[in-house]
């Protein structure tokens, strides 16, 4: 009888150990752009996030971890949904993902209001950079005009007297230019915002033949990108202007455009040949992986990924406490896949900026080569209208 009563007595207190553990598990809404013209980045994004969470073996901060994923579509108003589908019914602990900046801008409300954390990596709108800068929000990749910054720099320094400047119109489009122009020291002689998706750049394209600028700016993601290398190779445009281009020719769009983007110049935070070990280790693993050159979008969900890593390890796997979790997200320790990285007071990366130009690498694969350092250890333009301290 003392002998059952003893098995009993073990086996409850490992019932309670189990449910225990079962408390223990995290969270983590993963809201991207998995359909569409675009769906190429949010599924880079979620590739890199889970190979960082496969060789964490399925863990994050050694607590066991489960992704809710959803597909914002690029809808903003859909993107509002699912963020209150996951903040109650899902009850997340953190929200991470979100490719687009009209969508980032949109969810920032629901979870102002709930007080959940996100960690974006990607979209980086420049409201939640300055004024609009919230404690609980977070950014791997890059404050949007970053990127232009560099190439506004970059074109300066190259002499360019007169460029043309193109983007979608939308938040991150404007942020683009705004970006651009910030460091451009010529003159700019148009400045042509298209559709959102517009799949046909004829009309723009006879406007660069119009104006002839010694270069010309383009930011256009994801198909958008495809199709306006495409057009602009097929009427002989790019090998007579040089062009400056952000998340136009990268990891996701040059598998399409292939040889017709050599030459083409990109600026960015991340390269799959910057030289650090963390960098060159999972770049190898992702082409292992998934058979592909990976890009700054999943380079940059790498991180975040390590980052919620190293957060959960300082909080002992604790999530539910958001000061001690937001506290720990912005101090975290872990090896980047960039030589330099860290938060800002206002969420935002302090790293290196650089010029890449598209060309063959030592296997023969088109892919970016580091050509020009501008903007080393740049804060973005907005961190001094935060109030975050």
């Amino acid at each position: 009888m003392k002998t059952r009563t003893l098995r009993c007595t073990v086996l409850a207190s490992l019932l309670a150990v189990a449910s225990a553990g079962a408390l223990a598990e995290v969270k983590i809404g993963f809201l991207a752009t998995m359909s569409g013209s675009a769906a190429a980045l949010g599924q880079d994004q979620y590739d890199g996030f889970m190979l960082a969470l496969e060789q964490k073996g399925g863990k994050l901060g050694n607590v066991p971890v489960k992704i809710v994923k959803e597909d914002d579509q690029l809808k903003p108003d859909l993107a509002v949904q699912l963020t209150q589908k996951l903040i109650e019914r899902d009850k997340v602990d953190l929200v991470t993902g979100v490719t687009f900046s009209n969508v980032a801008m949109a969810i920032a409300k629901p979870l102002e209001a709930s007080g959940t954390i996100m960690i974006s990596s990607n979209a980086g709108p420049a409201q939640l950079a300055g004024k609009g800068c919230n404690a609980n929000f977070f950014f791997t990749s890059f404050q949007n005009d970053d990127q232009a910054e560099v190439l506004g720099k970059y074109a300066t320094d190259q002499g360019y007297k007169k460029l043309m400047l193109l983007a979608p119109n939308y938040q991150s489009g404007k942020d683009q230019v705004a970006g651009f122009k910030r460091y451009y020291k010529g003159t700019v002689v148009a400045e042509v915002y298209t559709q959102l998706n517009q799949p046909d750049y004829s009309a723009e394209l006879t406007q660069v033949q119009a104006m002839q600028p010694d270069a010309i700016f383009a930011f256009f993601p994801g198909g958008m990108g495809v199709n306006f290398i495409k057009q602009m190779s097929q009427n002989g445009l790019l090998k007579k202007v040089p062009l400056l281009t952000v998340s136009t020719v990268d990891g996701t769009t040059l598998p399409a455009i292939k040889d017709m983007a050599i030459g083409t110049y990109a600026g960015a935070a991340w390269g799959p040949d910057l030289d650090t070990p963390a960098n060159q280790a999972f770049v190898k693993a992702f082409e292992q992986k998934y058979k592909r050159i990976p890009s700054q979008y999943a380079a940059q969900a790498y991180d975040s990924a390590l980052v919620i890593d190293s957060a959960l390890a300082s909080t002992k796997g604790v999530a539910s406490d958001k000061a001690a979790l937001r506290a720990a997200i912005r101090s975290a320790q872990f090896q980047s896949v960039r030589p330099a990285f860290k938060f800002d007071t206002n969420g935002f990366p302090i790293q290196d900026q650089y010029v890449f130009q598209v060309a063959k690498d030592a296997q023969g694969r088109v892919s970016l080569k580091k050509v020009a350092s501008p903007l080393p250890g740049h804060r973005n333009s907005y961190v001094g209208e935060c109030s975050l301290k």
